[in-house]
């Protein structure tokens, strides 16, 4: 079938991330583009991680005028989990400007996950649950041979009976053997445009790859919409040929990992390194790890060898009570020791810190800072707690939720269950902390005693 793939995320929709211009192309996306592809059907691309316009989808569907249009998020990017309203209004327009050409439109990724129905209402066929390549494959290949009548034995579906009821198909397994996915169609997009872009930003040119799928930790406030908890990785020698072709097409100076953990099974990251150095591929990265692996004998060392650059902890809070809270699983002490190691290993440290959890006072809170003195950090993220569906973070707050249950965008910051300060407390403290930890590394002025923010008890 003649396909035209795209998204709903749209950098240009989320103030903060596109003034902060990190652009990458949506991985997610051109991996169901090259298995459609590879499948045999004629795959064009509309890419919307880019574009400043929903017009521009209008416009491929005007030129191509598809048998189908997909818009498959892409759910390696944590801006697309965060399922912000923003892109679910862009997807409805989205969806119309399809229909209006006849299209058959099936869509993917995590708020469609979660509100199957709110998009089947804005006119889409299908919503696919979950992990969405082969559900796709089997779909296009079902709709080719006997139209929306032909559908109702394919897993991990949602659509409208022809009776109007709502039929969710027995959800799908995990894909275990990911490395037998093709890469990425990296052709299908422009990737001197994301270049240009990160040049006159940043000096520099970034693009990202993903080695795993999935965390089976149990963070109570982690939504799981795709993967669950199902953990499965790619081997490293497939990833160091991927980095060396990367490193050859495209040229970036760095790469962003996107896995939810990078390198949890023990060994994979020695034998990453082993394998780029068999390639002979030099190619620095960003990664996002947890503290208690992170102190595994040789880890540290062997994503140095590996060429980590920059590695995120998920500290997220100072306060042990809070992290217990959480079901973090970590303790106070191993953030600092794994910072220690980083550290000592010349790899940049970057901490996400979230404030605002049920149960946090304005001591849990200076415990942060507190950290962030003991520890230094390079760079930090903040949010707050934000309750999404399908979480036990949000089952537990469910009774204090008003109409709004997402962001509008990232930099929303709206805390939208009675927590221990007002929202506009914990925007301040956003601001405030990111300069707190600028004067602690000696970046910025001195502080004033802060007595922003009071409690709503």
């Amino acid at each position: 079938m003649k396909t035209l793939i795209g998204q709903a995320y749209h950098l240009y929709l989320d103030p903060k991330n596109w003034s902060n211009m990190e652009l990458f192309p949506p991985l997610g996306s051109l991996y169901a583009a090259a298995v459609l592809r590879e499948a045999g059907h004629e795959v064009h691309f509309s890419d919307s991680m880019i574009a400043e316009s929903t017009d521009v989808w209008a416009a491929a569907l005007d030129a191509e005028r598809p048998q189908l249009a997909v818009m498959y998020e892409d759910n390696f990017n944590y801006l697309t989990k965060m399922c912000l309203l923003n892109m679910r209004d862009a997807a409805q327009v989205m969806i119309a400007a399809a229909k209006k050409t006849g299209a058959l439109v099936i869509v993917a990724g995590s708020d469609a996950s979660d509100v199957p129905e709110t998009y089947l209402d804005f006119g889409a066929d299908v919503v696919i649950n979950g992990e969405g390549e082969i559900t796709l494959e089997q779909l296009v290949a079902a709709l080719e041979q006997g139209g929306l009548q032909n559908i109702q034995h394919i897993e991990g579906i949602t659509f409208f009976g022809s009776d109007g009821a709502v039929i969710k198909t027995p959800k799908r397994r995990s894909l275990r053997d990911i490395d037998s996915l093709p890469m990425p169609a990296w052709d299908l997009i422009d990737l001197s445009r994301y270049r240009e872009k990160w040049k006159a930003h940043h000096g520099r040119f970034e693009l990202n790859i993903a080695t795993s799928r999935g965390c089976p930790f149990h963070c109570n406030w982690c939504a799981k919409p795709i993967w669950g908890r199902a953990y499965n990785a790619r081997s490293p020698e497939k990833i160091a040929d991927e980095f060396a072709i990367l490193a050859k097409q495209g040229n970036p100076d760095r790469i962003w990992v996107m896995d939810d953990i990078f390198a949890m099974k023990p060994g994979w990251a020695r034998s990453f390194a082993n394998a780029l150095k068999d390639r002979n591929v030099q190619l620095p990265f960003k990664c996002l790890s947890r503290a208690d692996l992170l102190l595994r004998k040789g880890e540290v060392e062997a994503l140095a060898d590996a060429g980590c650059q920059e590695l995120w902890i998920g500290a997220e809070s100072g306060s042990q009570k809070i992290l217990d809270a959480m079901e973090k699983g970590t303790s106070l002490q191993q953030i600092d020791d794994a910072t220690r190691l980083l550290k000592q290993h010349g790899i940049r440290v970057g901490f996400f810190l979230q404030y605002g959890y049920p149960g946090e006072t304005w001591a849990d809170i200076k415990q942060t800072f507190g950290l962030l003195r003991r520890n230094l950090p390079d760079v930090i993220g903040i949010s707050v707690s934000y309750p999404l569906p399908g979480t036990p973070f949000h089952d537990r707050v469910l009774d204090q939720l008003g109409s709004k249950k997402n962001w509008q965008h990232a930099d929303d910051l709206d805390l939208m269950y009675r927590g221990p300060f007002k929202t506009s407390f914990y925007r301040v403290l956003h601001r405030f902390t990111h300069r707190l930890a600028r004067y602690q590394r000696g970046t910025a002025t001195p502080i004033q005693r802060d007595t922003a923010g009071k409690s709503n008890h």
